[in-house]
């Protein structure tokens, strides 16, 4: 989500450093128009009392200052600086930035708030906030629930500066429109946590349900077993990952149940369409959707239609989304094609392979999840880098050695083990250059090279990784944190 141009107009992906930020934000660097826009937007920040008195009785127990000051400053990072809030059709509407772009991506917006939910009950700003969210994804995918970005003004025309020429059918609000699937669990999967941490049900009348209806018949258009469906894209860019093969509908797929998707959590395209990850995700997100309308009386045949929808992807995901190795270890795969083909990787963003346990789709403890986190936190994974400051996890879409803090943050969200996430902790300290916050990626050997100065998901979930840890492992973070990185640097090839 960064942006930078060729010399020939074909856009070579979306990265910016932080040492050109100035430059790009001035426009000085061709970067995109659309950056300098972000700071048109008035950003509304939203108080809220409890996690302000929490943020300070957490700090006041953290050890290590530096670790402590960085988490004052990221967890309330989405609140108070990437929030624009309104009225949409008489009703609350909360637009969320992604941060230094000035689009809301359906995904992003429900893990930016996610560290909030716990604080909603009894807050009048926050259920504000909520409500609004939960409106705004419901016009979202009213206007088109291919999309994966859009802008605050529903009837804006405009384009992110690299999709200006995409071969897609773009409407009126799309920023952007790379179909990915988990852009539909997202909202689904935050309204869940709302309304159990709340007990809230007001927001979610006749039109959510529409919309979640309007998420089951998009689902199950294009697990393709009738023909390819109607989305297409196709964009002009000298990275291919920016693309979509097959004339714009994907490479083919062998049609076995898994839903086919277009683009990865990392907005880069799908190698094998059926994402796994994504897949598994999407049968948990159905379920949490008619865990829902079955406790509110929603629709009936909704219930009926997403409990059966996500038997039927989570069987496919188990039959076809698996490796055996030679020694008959079984492990998820990143992408398959349904006809045998399989692809093992893991991408930082989510929901990734590392991060199953922490959306709620399996346990730590689970014996195929345990194979699988052994394996994408090691040189089995192409996109794990070790280096002068550490290990993780990284993906294409910042190339290699980039690392990315959210797969930080997700091994320790997802970790049992004190050394590996105070190892985490040290490195998530060490590598914020200076900035006293997170960014999307960094290099590994030299932290201060880091793409994406204002990247509100990762400070929101490293805060909300700081609160957990807090509540349940307290005297981790009363301890001094380990002097070098330890733990995933001694990996190797399972």
């Amino acid at each position: 989500m960064s942006a930078s141009r060729s010399r020939n107009g074909l856009w070579m992906g979306r990265r910016v450093f932080g040492s050109t930020l100035s430059a790009a934000m001035a426009g000085l660097s061709g970067a995109s128009k659309g950056w300098a826009a972000t700071a048109a937007f008035k950003a509304t920040p939203v108080r809220c009392p409890a996690l302000e008195h929490e943020i300070r009785h957490v700090a006041a127990r953290i050890a290590d200052q530096k670790l402590a000051n960085l988490f004052s400053r990221c967890l309330p990072n989405t609140l108070e600086t990437a929030v624009v809030q309104g009225e949409l059709d008489g009703r609350p509407d909360t637009f969320v930035l992604t941060g230094d772009i000035p689009a809301m991506w359906l995904r992003d917006s429900a893990c930016q708030l996610h560290p909030y939910v716990a604080f909603a009950k009894g807050d009048k700003g926050l259920t504000r906030l909520f409500h609004g969210l939960f409106n705004r994804y419901i016009r979202s995918i009213a206007i088109d629930p291919y999309a994966n970005a859009f802008w605050r003004d529903p009837v804006d025309t405009r384009r992110l500066d690299w999709a200006v020429h995409d071969e897609t059918e773009m409407r009126p609000g799309v920023a952007e429109r790379k179909w990915e699937l988990d852009s539909l669990a997202f909202p689904i999967w935050i309204a869940h946590a709302y309304w159990r941490a709340t007990g809230d049900g007001t927001p979610f009348d006749a039109r959510w349900w529409e919309a979640m209806a309007r998420i089951v018949a998009v689902f199950s258009e294009q697990r393709r077993l009738m023909g390819k469906g109607p989305y297409r894209f196709r964009r002009l860019s000298l990275q291919p990952s920016e693309s979509q093969f097959g004339e714009g509908y994907g490479n083919p797929t062998r049609p076995v149940g898994l839903i086919h998707a277009g683009f990865r959590p990392s907005d880069d395209a799908c190698q094998y369409p059926f994402n796994i990850p994504g897949n598994l995700f999407a049968a948990h997100a159905l379920r949490l959707m008619a865990e829902m309308a079955r406790a509110m009386g929603g629709p009936t045949a909704l219930v009926e239609d997403a409990e059966r929808l996500a038997a039927s992807v989570q069987r496919a995901a188990e039959d076809h989304g698996q490796i055996r190795d030679r020694d008959g270890a079984v492990f998820w795969a990143y992408e398959v094609d349904g006809y045998g083909n399989t692809l093992f990787m893991d991408d930082a963003n989510l929901p990734s392979l590392l991060s199953l346990p922490w959306l709620g789709i399996r346990t730590a403890r689970d014996p195929v999840y345990v194979q699988t986190r052994k394996r994408v936190w090691s040189d089995a994974n192409p996109w794990f880098f070790t280096g002068r400051f550490g290990s993780g996890i990284g993906g294409p879409h910042e190339g290699a050695r980039m690392i990315w803090p959210l797969s930080l943050v997700t091994l320790a969200m997802t970790s049992r083990d004190d050394l590996e996430i105070a190892s985490c902790l040290r490195e998530l300290r060490d590598t914020d250059a200076g900035t006293g916050l997170l960014h999307e990626s960094f290099d590994v050997d030299d932290p201060a090279k880091f793409t994406r100065p204002w990247f509100a998901w990762v400070n929101g979930m490293f805060g909300e990784l700081i609160l957990d840890l807090a509540r349940h492992r307290p005297d981790l973070l009363r301890r001094p944190l380990p002097a070098r990185y330890v733990g995933a640097l001694s990996l190797s090839r399972p």
